[in-house]
């Protein structure tokens, strides 16, 4: 039995989406800090591709956008198919 590993994820893609968000709202890193209980310098970091954050500094931000996670971390599945749920 052969085991298809999954495509790797692309933080780059994620970091982009995330600054387009912030972007398209027209917020500082100091607003969406404040939306989010997230540093500065946390936000700074990602969007710089210096750190890629938690799994809990992601959750913070899907509810500061007020977005489900999933559609937040969408990205990283760029230039390959998501896995889909089998029936």
């Amino acid at each position: 039995m052969t085991i298809s590993l999954p495509p790797e994820p692309d933080p780059m893609a994620l970091r982009q989406f995330l600054a387009r968000l912030r972007a398209d709202r027209g917020w500082s890193y100091d607003q969406l800090a404040a939306r989010s209980g997230l540093s500065r310098r946390t936000l700074i970091e990602i969007e710089q591709g210096r750190t890629i954050g938690t799994l809990g500094t992601w959750h913070a931000l899907a509810h500061a956008f007020s977005i489900p996670l999933g559609e937040l971390l969408d990205p990283l599945c760029a230039g390959h198919e998501p896995p889909r749920a089998e029936h």
